[in-house]
């Protein structure tokens, strides 16, 4: 036989987290607790299918629709409730036709296209990123051909925020510099930036001439749909450039559907229509046009008054139930290790960077079968009040 072409090739690292979930899938232990996987637990442990959704899909059975393909930046009616949904009906950058939107696959798909804008069509050659950020963020803009650098974001000593760091970090930000940011509920944190703060930010993108990339993936995990969408409405009334990916896996609890947007916000319509052009040609070349039926369930409840009603109450209710874990883990490991863990409540989202170091986790894995990934983030939404006393109890032995 022939020398193989893919000899050299190298084992890849496993994934932080993905890797994190094989292992606890292979624990034998029946009371093991996986605070590792972002994903949305409900209080029985199990991914809920939410009832909005379900009402979706019988009126899309209903329907009896064909299968044909969809336009290569997805169903206009989807980007056009995305984009109210992240505005508000009243936007003056709608009424202008200064953003347009694009279905894409997740969130990962709308940063995986905003890159490849920035990269090929924009020409940047850099990227800044949150120190800590979401782990794919670093390999979606390296893959796309960016360099990626960080600037300072959470203070391991306060819990809390490095906000005069970072601030005096995007001073020194060469003009166009693209600069990711969190909108709300920052992963892996749970740390994030007052309206005051954000207010400070914005002064510096504009004073800077930067290009801010705002990733909203948790939007209605913090205070609710309205006052999560502060940030983007925020930037998008005063940026001339501005790129937004938007997730619905979470907030619809829709993960395997990867169901996401894209929307760039520029100075003019005509700009507009240029960015678009190139945003469909980028697509065109990647995955040629997203699915229908993902897109179709969101769009159906977001278009009916009642199905929209009654799926932000059950935003609420994931949003509210995480809350109450929040409370609940704080006081029982404060009250078990005498250790003061009130910060864990002043995070928002799913989301909390625990303070355990990497020899904690690890031992709360070796000894206890609770898996958290090595930096110490846990996922709140996986606690539960079946879980949330052996978890309590055993992170409170490990800091003790």
């Amino acid at each position: 036989m022939n020398t193989s072409a893919f000899s050299a090739v190298k084992l890849a690292p496993s994934d932080p987290i993905l890797g994190l979930t094989e292992l606890y899938k292979s624990d034998t232990n029946p009371d093991k607790v996986n605070l590792g996987v972002g994903v949305y637990y409900d209080d029985n442990g199990s991914v809920p299918l939410l009832e909005c959704v379900q009402a979706a899909e019988t009126v899309l059975v209903a329907k009896r629709a064909a299968r044909a393909y969809q336009p290569i930046d997805g169903n206009a009616r989807y980007n056009n409730l995305v984009q109210a949904l992240l505005l508000g009906t009243e936007s003056k950058v709608l009424s202008t036709n200064r953003m347009i939107s694009a279905q894409t696959l997740g969130g990962t798909g709308a940063l995986k296209i905003g890159a490849d804008f920035l990269k090929q069509v924009v020409k940047c050659t850099d990227i800044w990123i949150s120190n800590p950020s979401w782990a794919n963020h670093r390999g979606i803009f390296e893959n796309a051909g960016l360099k990626v650098n960080t600037y300072p974001y959470y203070d391991a000593e306060s819990r809390g925020i490095a906000f005069e760091e970072m601030l005096a970090t995007l001073k020194t930000l060469p003009r166009q510099s693209v600069v990711l940011l969190h909108a709300c509920c920052h992963n892996p944190t749970g740390a994030d930036l007052s309206r005051e703060q954000w207010r400070l930010v914005l002064d510096v993108v504009v004073e800077q001439d930067l290009i801010p990339f705002l990733d909203i993936a948790y939007q209605g995990f913090g205070d609710s749909i309205e006052e999560d969408g502060y940030v983007v409405r925020l930037f998008a009334e005063t940026c001339s450039s501005l790129l937004i990916s938007n997730s619905f896996s979470k907030s619809f609890s829709l993960y395997g559907e990867r169901i996401g947007g894209l929307s760039v916000v520029s100075s003019t319509d005509e700009e507009s229509l240029r960015v678009q052009s190139q945003i469909k040609r980028l697509i065109r070349s990647n995955y040629s046009n997203p699915p229908i039926y993902s897109g179709a369930l969101v769009e159906t409840v977001l278009a009916s008054p009642e199905l929209r009603a009654q799926w932000e109450l059950e935003l609420q209710a994931m949003r509210e139930r995480i809350k109450l874990m929040r409370s609940a883990l704080s006081e029982n490991v404060s009250s078990k290790s005498g250790i003061d863990f009130s910060f864990i409540t002043e995070q928002r989202g799913m989301f909390s960077y625990s303070g355990l170091t990497r020899e904690q986790v690890v031992k709360l894995r070796e000894d206890y079968s609770i898996y958290a990934v090595e930096s110490g983030r846990i996922c709140v939404a996986a606690l539960n009040n079946s879980n949330i006393s052996l978890v309590s109890e055993a992170i409170a032995n490990v800091v003790d």
